[in-house]
């Protein structure tokens, strides 16, 4: 059986995120995890009112959660017809990333999923949103990011970005093949660079790589540099009617390096792709 964490703050942006996760699961037994955190500025909301108001507070914020967390499990109990699929709810007090942490650790979570608005213009360059920061500080558990536009229906093609400068592990690869041979999916595996000629190491890896994959299908492509990193492979997925993005979270990465962007959150807010982020 495979746990699912489903993140939600009650808006359409997480409704459809959540229904990403149930359609992309559909032929796998899964248990559910519906999770909703609260935690209020108080320096902003109280100034130096008393701690009976604080309770008040923490109290209402507490019902509305766990309300609103049943209106969801009565709606897929009456709308969600999966034997495979199993439900259940959390409401926990504490920031995202720490409430994150503690259920992937207590339920042994393999998989978070969430809802992802991107962003536009200046906001661009913030790097303050929920999405980003669990890509940032959780790297034992895969993240499904799903754009708030995404009308997910089908994983015919998955694309991997990646340049061959780390051997694959059979931990860090799991995920992907599991997905692919679930949905009979085809993986376009990327490599972006302004020169394609690999290195031994290169060359190495990459063959671990295609024994990784087994039998699921796979093809390799030369991906031109174009302003970035980023607009490259989300020119690409575009170009090739790509279901999904999947990279794998590595630390400090030649990519990076190169080219001075953290390539991760760039595509986690330009795409309109799901995005699948990997562990290293």
């Amino acid at each position: 059986m495979k746990n699912v964490l489903l993140l939600t703050d009650f808006s359409n942006n997480s409704w459809n995120a959540i229904f990403a996760a149930l359609k992309m699961h559909e032929h796998m037994v899964c248990d559910f995890w519906l999770l909703n955190t609260y935690e209020p500025s108080f320096a902003n909301i109280l100034g130096n009112k008393s701690k009976e108001r604080l309770g008040v507070i923490y109290d209402s914020l507490a019902k509305n959660s766990s309300i609103e967390l049943d209106k969801i499990l009565q709606y897929l109990e009456i709308n969600h017809q999966n034997k495979n699929h199993t439900f259940e709810k959390r409401s926990v007090s504490n920031d995202i990333v720490n409430a994150v942490k503690e259920i992937c650790n207590e339920k042994d979570i393999d998989l978070i999923v969430m809802g992802t608005k991107g962003a536009t213009g200046a906001k661009e360059i913030f790097m303050g949103s929920n999405t980003v920061e669990l890509i940032k500080k959780i790297n034992s558990c895969p993240i499904f990011a799903v754009p708030s536009k995404h009308d997910f229906k089908d994983l015919s093609k998955i694309l991997f970005p990646t340049e061959f400068t780390k051997p694959y592990t059979k931990y860090e690869m799991n995920p992907l093949t599991e997905l692919a041979t679930t949905w009979k999916s085809e993986i376009l595996i990327i490599l972006v660079a302004q020169e394609f000629s690999l290195n031994k190491e290169q060359i190495s890896n990459k063959e671990v790589l295609i024994k990784r994959l087994g039998k699921v299908e796979h093809s390799f492509h030369n991906v031109e540099m174009q302003a970035s990193v980023a607009e490259s492979i989300s020119t690409f997925a575009k170009e090739n009617r790509a279901d999904i993005i999947v990279l794998i979270n590595y630390k400090h990465t030649f990519i990076e390096k190169l080219t001075r962007e953290a390539v991760v959150k760039k595509v986690g807010f330009h795409s309109q792709i799901p995005l699948l982020v990997l562990p290293e």
